[in-house]
């Protein structure tokens, strides 16, 4: 069951307009990205979670597309938008068949229990 956090109420119209045309050409790209692949993880340069998660998918076996935006230095305001649409504050951020699973620790322990595979298996099937 997924539940809303609590968002300010009284906003102008105006803030609301800046706020969703704030970099919306790097939130749609993660958006379609999470519509059409099974599995999307979206990082940065230098970010050793972003890295962790892309070796223990790797050693895992499971294929995922790789959203990278900028490093520690760059591109932080498209990071910002991201984080701002997903309401997740870090990176990695890890989709599953278009849900947000979480980062690091929460992909690690969905690998170690069996869920991410369970999640990314076809619906009726099950996993090997």
């Amino acid at each position: 069951m997924m539940t809303h956090r609590e968002r300010l109420e009284d906003t102008s119209a105006a803030a609301v307009a800046k706020m969703n045309a704030f970099h919306a050409d790097v939130v749609r790209e993660v958006r379609d990205a999470i519509a059409r692949d099974p599995l999307v993880v979206v990082g940065m340069a230098q970010n050793p979670h972003v890295r962790n998660v892309r070796r223990a998918l790797d050693d895992a076996g499971i294929e995922y597309t790789y959203l990278e935006y900028g490093s520690y230095l760059s591109a932080w305001g498209k990071r910002l938008a991201i984080k701002l649409w997903s309401g997740w504050p870090t990176f990695p951020q890890v989709f599953v068949r278009g849900a947000l699973l979480g980062g690091e620790d929460l992909t690690r322990a969905a690998l170690a229990d069996g869920t991410l595979r369970a999640r990314l298996a076809p619906q009726g099937a099950q996993p090997a």
